[in-house]
């Protein structure tokens, strides 16, 4: 007789803070890597500030129309009017290098320092929407082939690459990736924001309960977006494959996942405060750098390490589960 063996308990997932600790200690050791997200906000704060401030001077001017008649508050408009003059006055074109969700991890991009401690950078102005268009579109893809060779060095430190190939098909498949999810993500946006106008204008009450519901859905779908570009760099996945591959895994880890990517949230916001306290002139802002660096790209690191754990932790719990075709037979 035939004695029938007990189930081997399923073990458990992999956890956050291991995941960390392995991403600094890797970092630690390929410190080389910070150099790129270091470069990118040594340019934000000493190089020439790319201005769109001429652009938008004839609608700062026509914003004061919107007071006659009572339409709006001449006080509203002009705080309005003051708050964005003041943005514009600040915004530096080159900001669109940091690309997302792959990109070279940047706190200038955040901070737009107007000045630093040897004075007041270059300003290049830009005149006409042909050349806002032409500027946006060369960096939008110099951010995306920085990015996948950031996060190509960055999966290459960590040790958990699965197969081994070079930084080209990386970032050719970034590229790919970064405009599947541009174009994924006008056509989802545009009907979104043309029913969240039309709902403001009908009822704010709606609008509530529609922010409230895509709120909720933005909740769900961070988490697949978050690792959808991890199997490029880990797999050598194509982009289509490595977007698949990061909803299935969000699919049966999703409270484990979203613990992880709500820490790695919590702990990179909650140090830009500070680290970007010093002032746009000090040099101790260099720190703040430093310190930025160093704890985005070893919570990168972290996000490919958690990402090979958790699959390799689904591939045995789905080798546990499947049914055993010899036991079925007899």
């Amino acid at each position: 007789m035939e004695t029938k063996q007990a189930p081997q308990p399923l073990p458990p997932p992999p956890s956050v803070t291991p995941a960390i600790k392995a991403g600094m200690d890797a970092i630690s050791v390929h410190l080389s890597i910070l150099l790129l997200p270091l470069g990118l906000d040594l340019l934000l704060w000493f190089g020439p500030r790319l201005s769109i401030q001429p652009l938008f001077a004839s609608l700062l001017e026509q914003m004061k129309s919107f007071g006659v008649g009572g339409a709006m508050k001449a006080s509203d408009v002009e705080a309005a009017q003051q708050m964005l003059t003041e943005w514009l006055s600040r915004f530096n074109l080159l900001s669109v290098l940091r690309t997302f969700p792959v990109g070279v991890s940047s706190l200038m991009t955040a901070k737009q320092p107007a000045v630093n401690p040897l004075g007041g950078g270059s300003v290049v102005e830009v005149h006409s929407g042909v050349g806002l268009i032409g500027w946006l579109f060369l960096l939008t893809v110099l951010g995306w082939v920085a990015g996948g060779l950031y996060f190509h060095w960055v999966s290459k430190a960590t040790g958990s690459r699965e197969t081994n190939f070079g930084g080209g098909r990386a970032v050719t498949q970034t590229v790919l990736f970064s405009v599947l999810l541009a174009v994924a993500a006008f056509m989802v946006g545009m009907p979104v924001m043309f029913v969240v106008g039309i709902l403001g204008l009908i009822s704010p009450n709606l609008l509530q309960i529609l922010l409230f519901i895509l709120a909720l859905f933005s909740a769900w779908i961070v988490v697949p977006v978050f690792f959808s570009a991890h199997g490029i760099f880990l797999r050598g996945q194509n982009a289509f494959y490595s977007i698949y591959a990061g909803l299935r895994m969000a699919r049966f880890t999703l409270p484990s996942s979203s613990m992880f990517v709500l820490a790695v949230f919590v702990i990179s916001q909650g140090l830009n405060y500070l680290w970007a306290i010093p002032a746009d002139n000090s040099w101790m802002l260099l720190v703040g750098m430093a310190g930025h660096a160093f704890v985005t790209t070893a919570l990168l690191a972290a996000s490919f390490i958690y990402y090979h754990d958790m699959n390799a932790w689904l591939e045995l719990v789905f080798q546990r589960l499947k049914p055993d075709a010899t036991a079925q037979q007899t």
